[in-house]
């Protein structure tokens, strides 16, 4: 008697497998976790054995047979996604799944439009987009939860590979009130002695703290917080300034306070948004198809959702 499973029931156990949780997995899929605890039970009863130990208070820990399971799950859904990349380069066309991450500092004005534009030109492309920050991308994309991602050139391991797109200069954010905001470029020294709002994101944070270890001074940080929006809130509420690459569109706080963004000088080296892809990622016709798209969306002439900072002083479009 044939077994009878999906891969896509392969796939959330080794999501389980991988994150220990229910809850964890279905944040790492986007699918409800009744409907992954459903999956994992169903292959359970067609495989005869069980693949984890429930502890009520600790999460699930895979058996030594359900250890055996998700790695050759892990085997056979490589080989199907070659299938399914075979068939592409064959017909030349461009379908199927595709799981792009983006860096949670611009996924909100950055990756819906790109996304929209994509499928639009594709619409056979299954698309499913995850934030997370720089560690949780490079983890994806190495467990193959990702199939690329938009992000910064931070710390870019040596088994990733980084296809640059367009150059993203720092800009200090400031309420539309403060004594800096209307001036045509400021240091981090002059920032220094004022109150600070963190953008408090893995490998993110020390790049905007280099900024005053590189001077020598230290910054007065007054809030953290690791949500784009929330910070350029609590600047616009007057809680201090902050640093961030990103200009959205409007200059409005997500509450209506008018802000700020100042162009930074001094020994600062601005960021490279580019995509980060697995080694081998490149075969896929899919994922070219989106390199391909990205470089001509997002370049120093053309940023989807971005506005990328001339030569001289801070201008408004």
């Amino acid at each position: 008697m044939p077994l009878r499973f999906t891969l896509r029931q392969l796939e959330y156990l080794v999501a389980v497998g991988e994150c220990g949780s229910i809850a964890l997995a279905s944040e790492r899929v986007n699918v409800s976790s009744p409907s992954i605890s459903a999956a994992i039970s169903q292959l359970e009863q067609e495989f005869g054995l069980p693949l984890f130990v429930r502890r009520h208070a600790q999460g699930l820990s895979l058996t030594q047979g359900g250890k055996q399971f998700v790695e050759q799950a892990k085997v056979v859904l490589a080989q199907a996604a070659r299938l399914n990349d075979l068939a592409n380069s064959i017909t030349g066309k461009v379908r199927g799944p595709l799981n792009v991450g983006c860096l949670l500092t611009f996924a909100q004005v950055v990756l819906p439009q790109l996304r929209r534009s994509f499928v639009d030109a594709w619409p056979e492309v299954d698309f499913h987009q995850f934030e997370r920050n720089q560690s949780e991308i490079f983890d994806g994309l190495r467990n193959a939860t990702l199939d690329l991602a938009l992000s910064y050139d931070l710390n870019i391991p040596a088994d990733l590979e980084f296809v640059p797109l367009a150059t993203l200069p720092p800009y200090a954010v400031l309420p539309d009130t403060h004594e800096l905001a209307h001036l045509a470029a400021v240091s981090p020294a002059e920032l220094a002695d004022y109150p600070m709002v963190l953008l408090d994101l893995p490998l993110s944070a020390e790049y905007f703290l280099s900024f005053f270890t590189e001077i020598g001074v230290r910054p007065q940080i007054a809030e953290r917080t690791r949500d784009m929006a929330v910070m350029q809130s609590l600047v616009g509420q007057g809680f201090g300034y902050s640093i961030a690459n990103i200009r959205p569109w409007s200059d409005n706080s997500p509450d209506g306070r008018r802000l700020r963004y100042v162009p930074l000088t001094g020994p600062v080296r601005p960021m490279r948004l580019g995509l980060v892809l697995s080694e081998g990622a490149s075969a896929s016709q899919t994922v070219r198809a989106f390199v391909d798209h990205c470089r001509a969306n997002v370049n120093a002439e053309r940023a989807a959702g971005l506005r990328l900072r001339l030569d001289g002083p801070q201008r408004d479009f």
